[in-house]
């Protein structure tokens, strides 16, 4: 038997997401903490509390959905289900930034600010 992880491209983003994940492993807490950081900015709190328009704009978006799509990879480590169990990694658009992360090609820190360059650029286009 093979297992895939496929991540999402822009489009899938929801306000709440991964707040239940970060609130019961504390793995996937440290990514939205990471990426905090790795910003300088609170960009959990938008994407939990915030409004859909501005989580929904494309520099938000992109790193939001690399940060929920990690997080979640990090819940399923602590239950032991670890991205070497994986045959295929892939990624829609952005997801591909995501599983570049996840194999860790990409640092997490790396990853956020990239999404957030390229997610101003393609916004302004």
């Amino acid at each position: 038997m093979s297992r895939a992880f496929v991540f999402p491209g822009q489009g899938a983003q929801t306000i709440g997401m991964g707040k239940a994940l970060a609130e019961a492993y504390p793995a996937a807490k440290a990514v939205f903490e990471e990426v905090d950081e790795a910003l300088g900015e609170k960009l959990s709190s938008l994407i939990w509390d915030g409004s859909i328009d501005d989580l929904t704009l494309t520099k938000n978006a992109q790193p939001a959905l690399m940060a929920t799509s990690i997080a979640a990879l990090r819940a399923l480590e602590s239950e032991g289900i670890g991205i070497e169990t994986a045959s295929f990694v892939a990624g829609h658009s952005l997801g591909e930034y995501s599983a570049l992360c996840a194999v860790g090609a990409l640092d997490l820190s790396d990853t956020a600010r990239l999404l957030r360059i390229r997610g101003q650029a393609m916004q302004e286009a």
